[in-house]
């Protein structure tokens, strides 16, 4: 099983340190969630339908008509490999960057297909041996982000040979001028947004496939019936349509991105970010995870052990005692 951030709770029992005194950065979820609305008692009383204007709330926020529900972008990655090989049987290879979310990794490992890993962008070789790219834009963790353009160039030449351009658009609600969300339908594109990340509600597990109907059809047909439950459909459909919360959010986030980033710097030499998170690359990343955890700091240390990644802090408090908490241990 992979590691994951926000595992609070054991950290709680290894530490010896009570939930309610953590500052938890380990996640890169907003920690500023949209406000639940109360939710009609049909939610929890009925099957979930798909005419309920979920598709329609999404398809206007994303721009993009050809879309699916998902149970969160997790849901489609576990799928991806899956259905590419029931479209294309002689799928092998797949290239996927060597730092970033290791689930891609994973999903592909499992189904047995070839993995080719590059650093910030795929290699002119890998565009032309891999069945699949798989971008994450921007990057988790390490924040880089493509231009549009390079990407619609990639995705040319991986169509001609009927080759998927699958990109992570998991954090981009940020930069939305970076999604290619208006060129889907394409053929061989595929996007993966999340509710989970720019909105905070990551407990409602929901996300969205972007794709030509052919994907969607198979992937639906693969994750079957009521994979979104009735509440957690209603809650997106409000997140979705509340424009005026939406900006509000944007603003907030790339303020508070802005200073946790030139904090970080203080510190550190090699730190990169987003509104949603900064990450340290340094020698000492195990030590400093430590460290920081000692009091009562929780951050994500990468799998590979190469550097931390800093969620947003909550609240003044969790601010200030992140900023002592860093002047004591650096």
């Amino acid at each position: 099983m992979l590691n994951h951030g926000g595992k609070l709770r054991a950290a709680s029992v290894r530490y010896q340190i009570p939930l309610s005194d953590w500052v938890d950065l380990s996640t890169g979820v907003n920690p500023h969630c949209y406000p639940i609305p109360e939710i009609p008692l049909v939610s929890w009383n009925r099957l979930p339908e798909d005419d309920d204007g979920l598709i329609e709330a999404a398809a206007s926020y994303y721009g993009c008509n050809s879309i699916l529900p998902v149970a969160g972008s997790q849901a489609a990655i576990q799928s991806l490999p899956v259905i590419r090989r029931r479209i294309f049987p002689d799928s092998k290879t797949v290239a996927i960057p060597a730092i970033g979310y290791r689930e891609h990794f994973h999903a592909w490992n499992q189904q047995g297909y070839e993995i080719l890993t590059y650093e910030d962008e795929p290699t002119e070789a890998q565009l032309h041996q891999a069945d699949v790219v798989v971008i994450i834009n921007p990057n988790n963790p390490t924040g880089h982000l493509i231009d549009p353009e390079k990407l619609l160039m990639w995705h040319k030449r991986l169509s001609e040979r009927q080759s998927w351009l699958v990109i992570d658009e998991a954090f981009v609600d940020c930069s939305p001028e970076h999604s290619l969300a208006d060129k889907v339908p394409c053929s061989g594109l595929i996007l993966l947004r999340s509710i989970g990340k720019f909105f905070g509600l990551a407990g409602i597990r929901l996300g969205f496939v972007l794709a030509e109907n052919s994907v969607l059809t198979c992937m639906q047909e693969h994750l079957g019936p009521w994979t979104i439950n009735g509440p957690s459909r209603f809650i997106a459909q409000q997140s979705l349509k509340d424009e005026i919360w939406q900006q509000q959010n944007m603003t907030r986030l790339k303020t508070s991105g802005n200073r946790l980033l030139k904090l970080l710097q203080e510190h550190f030499s090699k730190v990169y970010g987003t509104p949603m998170f900064s990450t340290v690359f340094t020698d000492r990343a195990c030590v400093l995870h430590e460290l920081l955890c000692k009091q009562g700091i929780f951050t994500r240390l990468l799998d590979d052990e190469s550097g931390i990644r800093f969620g947003l802090p909550r609240n003044t408090d969790d601010w200030h005692r992140l900023a002592s908490g860093l002047q004591r241990t650096c």
